[in-house]
């Protein structure tokens, strides 16, 4: 899979089956692993809500059109 296949899927959390947002970027260790995801917050009007980071450990499952994540709070 490459990282444009992830970027076009939604990030959605498990505990509250709100969509977070979408990939951004990722962070690669020095073997090449991706160990954290950086995710756009929805856009409420104009205005961006910020950036989420949410460690590769968290992502549940990676669907064809959707990634699930366990993110609390």
């Amino acid at each position: 899979m490459m990282l444009s296949d992830l970027q076009n899927k939604d990030i959605i959390n498990v505990f509250d089956g709100k969509k977070v947002g979408v990939i951004i970027d990722v962070n690669i260790d020095k073997d090449g692993r991706i160990t954290e995801i950086s995710v756009q917050r929805r856009k409420f009007l104009f205005f961006s809500a910020g950036v989420v980071k949410i460690k590769w450990d968290m992502i549940s499952k990676i669907g064809k059109d959707v990634i699930l994540v366990n993110v609390k709070g």
